[in-house]
């Protein structure tokens, strides 16, 4: 499954251009009065204003798997990055066969660059904004998970993910190039305390050759 397009909203248009742009090196690909976007690999990621609340998203972008360490390095210069565990930046997701590190955008959205050894995906080419592939998670916070869950595998054929149990609170659809992370509303977003919440997202998925637009929460 492949993230194609992910709408989000922010309450700061201006700090977020900064972010994704300046900090996080991704090319502008759009922009107006209330709504922006960026080009993270191949997936097209929106912002729309909003003044009515702070949102809270987490996000994961796939990078090349031989480029944990250097893309560390690199944002570690741009912005502080949270501790994984106590003492440790990387994540080591052993049943997923994944390394992460996470970081909050100017926003306080929960960042994250992850590499998946199960993908061929190695570069040459020295770590910057532009290495990135694709936006490959995004969670929902959800009321009742398993009944959303239901819902999407019986709609859109979208497969739990392999690697990820099937739980009552977290529930993991999709394969290693994109992830939609059902998580139960209140439960706190790995590594932080900050906790899921309901917030405006669109997405626009490829599976299996069929483009589908999911939209959760939206005003």
């Amino acid at each position: 499954m492949h993230i194609l397009e992910l709408e989000m909203l922010t309450n700061d248009l201006y700090k977020t251009e900064k972010f994704y742009r300046d900090i996080l090196g991704l090319r502008v690909a759009g922009k107006s009065g209330s709504r922006m976007s960026f080009l993270a690999g191949n997936t097209t990621l929106i912002f729309r204003h909003t003044s009515s609340h702070q949102p809270l998203y987490h996000i994961a972008f796939n990078i090349p798997n031989n480029k944990l360490d250097e893309a560390l390095d690199w944002m570690r210069a741009r912005v502080e990055i949270l501790d994984a565990t106590p003492g440790h930046k990387i994540a080591d997701f052993v049943n997923w066969n994944a390394k992460s590190f996470y970081f909050y955008d100017s926003c306080g959205n929960i960042l994250e660059l992850i590499v998946r050894f199960d993908l061929d995906n190695n570069s040459t080419t020295p770590f910057n904004g532009s290495s990135i592939i694709c936006v490959s998670e995004i969670g929902i916070a959800i009321d009742d998970v398993s009944l959303e869950c239901d819902a999407l595998v019986t709609n859109y054929n979208m497969p739990v993910f392999s690697k990820q149990p099937r739980l009552p609170n977290f529930t993991v659809l999709g394969d290693h190039h994109g992830l939609i992370i059902l998580s139960s509303v209140n439960r706190h977003w790995h590594p932080t305390d900050r906790p899921a919440q309901k917030c405006h997202t669109k997405i626009a998925i490829n599976n299996n050759n069929q483009i589908h637009s999911l939209s959760f929460y939206t005003n």
